[in-house]
């Protein structure tokens, strides 16, 4: 897809019944001067102090190079984060095509990279195209996790948020998932918010993901509220459900991030319980409450569409 254009298509299911739009998108490759500097209260990890309202802005399948730099998607998706406060999630496919330590350098550093003082990744299967992922760890450092696991757990605002790895071994009796298990059980909240890159389910190009069904049971079995992932190149909500997909009012509500620059995919097979499919550049933003959350996607101008909405925990 040429890097300069984009189709966006959104899908919602209103109460009256389905409606598509489909609208072209032209984004100029304009350069940026903005920058921002790292969160100035930082704690775990660069979040905000425990407590309180805190804000997540970001998403997956980011950046990708063309012959003068970062894509035209890349560069809006940076550009936006510039105006947007709170901390900065990767939701995996960070630096296209193999996550190389150029590829971080030359395509991801100068975009994206200007928020890495706040920014919490995860990472993607494109991440390991190189062996042991290593330009990922190498670019992210202590961000990323310790020991080059790629999973870890932090507080953010009255929160706590996790980042899980769906490029390692995720299966039940994985040391990932005991670890899951152990450490939220440890660590109770009222909130808990999961992200990995590879999604259970999708009606994207890539369709669901059977092998992360153990790693969301084992969220819902710990009153997990809500995941966000990427991997299919689309934004996408679904009502809460559990693990085999059925419509559940303690399930987990998921979102599908993956528009941060990466050429776009439209919805396939529209899979239950998917309520609004968005194919178009954009950031979703989370406010999290005492309680509850706030969610917007934000895309990168006004021919794109949004969508919003709020919920308690559980």
């Amino acid at each position: 897809m040429d890097t300069a254009s984009a189709w966006a298509v959104v899908t919602r299911r209103p109460p009256g019944g389905w409606r598509v739009a489909a609208i072209l998108l032209v984004a100029a490759a304009a350069g940026f001067s903005c920058a921002t500097a790292p969160c100035p209260t930082c704690g775990d990890g660069g979040g905000p102090p425990p407590g309180g309202t805190a804000v997540l802005v970001g998403a997956g399948d980011i950046a990708v190079c063309d012959p003068s730099g970062a894509s035209a998607g890349t560069v809006a998706t940076a550009r936006m984060l510039d105006g947007l406060s709170g901390t900065v999630f990767t939701a995996g496919d960070n630096a296209y095509f193999t996550g190389s330590a150029a590829e971080y350098r030359n395509c991801y550093d100068p975009s994206w990279g200007r928020h890495k003082g706040r920014t919490w990744p995860v990472p993607g299967n494109h991440e390991y195209e190189t062996p042991g992922a290593s330009g990922y760890y190498g670019y992210f450092g202590d961000a990323a996790g310790s020991n080059g696991l790629g999973y870890y757990r932090r507080t953010l605002g009255s929160w706590t948020f996790v980042g899980l790895n769906s490029e390692i071994d995720a299966r039940a009796t994985s040391v990932q998932v005991q670890w899951l298990r152990s450490e939220l059980a440890a660590h109770p909240t009222a909130c808990t918010i999961a992200i990995w890159h590879r999604p259970l389910f999708s009606s994207g190009l890539h369709g669901n993901n059977p092998d992360m069904r153990d790693l969301w049971q084992a969220l819902y079995d710990l009153n997990v509220d809500v995941v966000v992932n990427g991997h299919d190149h689309m934004y996408e909500r679904f009502d809460p459900q559990d693990s085999n997909g059925n419509s559940d009012p303690r399930g987990i509500q998921q979102f599908t991030v993956g528009t941060g620059g990466a050429s776009l995919y439209v919805p396939l097979i529209i899979k239950r319980n998917s309520q609004v499919r968005i194919s178009y550049w954009g950031v979703a933003v989370f406010t999290l409450l005492e309680g509850g959350y706030a969610w917007e996607f934000k895309p990168i101008d006004s021919g794109g569409g949004t969508d919003s909405g709020s919920a308690q925990c559980h």
